[in-house]
């Protein structure tokens, strides 16, 4: 068989419904599994190799099946009666990432026609991250703060994170209140810790807490206590004081009202200057992240350079081997000017935050990401043609860019996830949705388990 012992059986022009999978499968000494589920989704949700190696049975859609295949980095086998007219079908497993093994006149499919060698590699897509970032969060359980109780996405959201055991979670609000509407949606919360901020005896606390951290201010204990009223304050002491590991926020609140507490009480993690931004962006085969989009507008030299070497060190924690490429409208010397001068400081900034990061520019994005191209503009680049880290040189090139992947390269972006704090709060979209939300939890907690 495939190396990695598993294969997925599909057809064309014809059904699998003869295949005895189970037959086949005890032949070849592994497990028989069937793909089930209309959607790519629905498919990779179902682990099909968390058992070990298998003989999938695929839908018969060789189309469908071809993602599957993809996703999880299994070889195919195509059924068909007409094996020597197989070039449209072999195009469309192509065009999927899938990998043909072999092809198996219908009516002749034995154990032995399945003794093929072929390797694949899973072909990342939205669906294999997102489900990537919900196993890897499971393993931290991490405890995360919701304070944005009165949403009902929160309260979605929070019953897919704990149906999942994803993650701890407290969330703020009246309880008889998140109980009544989270009954009249079917939705079961019993596993989370609700607190109501305004009558919680930690109010007290967190309020003379936040008086000594701010005294220098001239913050009266009367003046923290009224400032404890506020969800987002409230949320972050809990982090702070170590109650909660992280913090997600923002469905119902701007970005200012959700990041500002915790520049006042997190603060930023030692040797860092400056809160930043990345988002990741998952796209059929790539998994990129594009920094800072979010947070800052006008960074100096020495900031991108910073930027540069934290995103490098958050991009790694979801699974990216960081080659950092600061963007410009300029490769190397091809062009001159105040913002080349710029990505040049900030090369030497990254390189003096970060002696082991692989990093390089200015480079323009065709140079960056397309080998033909980075090979012609910075052939002695060790980053040009192959950087999975693109750093923006302010905030307006950050935030078109990467909503121009999303919107018309259909990518996925996840984020922001903000950076340099010395415990992870991120910030939601007020029109996020439901899954931007468990994606956002997902993450701080796998960064709350990097601490």
């Amino acid at each position: 068989m495939a190396q990695g012992h598993s294969l997925l059986l599909t057809a064309a022009n014809c059904t699998l419904e003869d295949v005895d999978v189970d037959a086949l499968a005890a032949q070849l000494n592994v497990r028989p599994a069937r793909v089930e589920g209309e959607t790519l989704a629905e498919a990779y949700a179902q682990e099909l190799l968390a058992d070990g190696d298998a003989l999938i049975l695929g839908s018969g859609d060789y189309t469908f099946d071809a993602e599957v295949a993809a996703a999880y980095g299994v070889p195919v086998v195509l059924v068909t009666p007409t094996p020597e007219k197989t070039g449209h079908v072999e195009g469309v497993l192509g065009e999927k990432g899938a990998v043909l093994a072999g092809v198996v006149k219908q009516g002749t499919l034995d154990a032995d026609s399945l003794k093929v060698d072929a390797a694949a590699e899973p072909v990342m897509s939205a669906e294999v991250f997102e489900s990537w970032l919900i196993g890897r969060a499971k393993e931290k359980q991490a405890h995360i703060v919701l304070p944005e109780g009165d949403d009902d996405r929160i309260l979605q959201a929070a019953h897919q994170l704990l149906a999942k055991d994803v993650a701890k979670l407290t969330i703020l609000g009246d309880p008889a209140d998140i109980e009544r509407r989270a009954n009249e949606q079917g939705l079961d919360l019993s596993k989370a810790q609700v607190i109501n901020h305004l009558e919680s005896e930690l109010r007290e606390e967190f309020a003379a807490d936040f008086a000594e951290l701010r005294k220098k201010k001239g913050i009266t204990l009367e003046q923290a206590r009224e400032t404890m009223e506020d969800i987002s304050y409230f949320a972050t002491m809990m982090v702070h004081k170590g109650m909660a590991d992280g913090m997600v926020s923002g469905a119902a609140h701007t970005t200012a009202h959700t990041i500002k507490p915790s520049f006042q009480i997190i603060k930023t993690a030692p040797g860092a200057s400056v809160v930043s931004s990345i988002f990741l962006m998952v796209m059929r085969g790539r998994l990129w992240a594009f920094g800072d989009c979010a947070v800052n507008p006008n960074p100096t030299a020495e900031q991108i350079g910073e930027i540069a070497a934290v995103s490098a060190k958050t991009a790694s924690q979801f699974g990216i081997d960081p080659k950092v490429a600061l963007l410009s409208y300029s490769t190397g010397t091809s062009g001159s000017g105040p913002d080349v001068d710029r990505a040049v400081a900030a090369l030497e900034a990254a390189k003096a935050a970060d002696a082991d990061l692989v990093v390089d520019g200015p480079l323009q994005f065709d140079a960056a990401c397309d080998p033909g191209v980075g090979k012609k503009k910075a052939p002695d680049s060790p980053v040009a043609g192959q950087a999975n880290v693109f750093i923006f040189p302010d905030l307006e090139a950050g935030n078109a860019g990467y909503k121009i992947a999303q919107r018309t390269g259909g990518a996925l972006a996840v984020g922001p996830v903000l950076q340099g704090l010395n415990k992870p709060v991120n910030d939601l979209s007020r029109g996020a949705t439901v899954p931007d939300i468990v994606n956002t939890v997902a993450i701080t907690a796998i960064q709350a388990g990097a601490k």
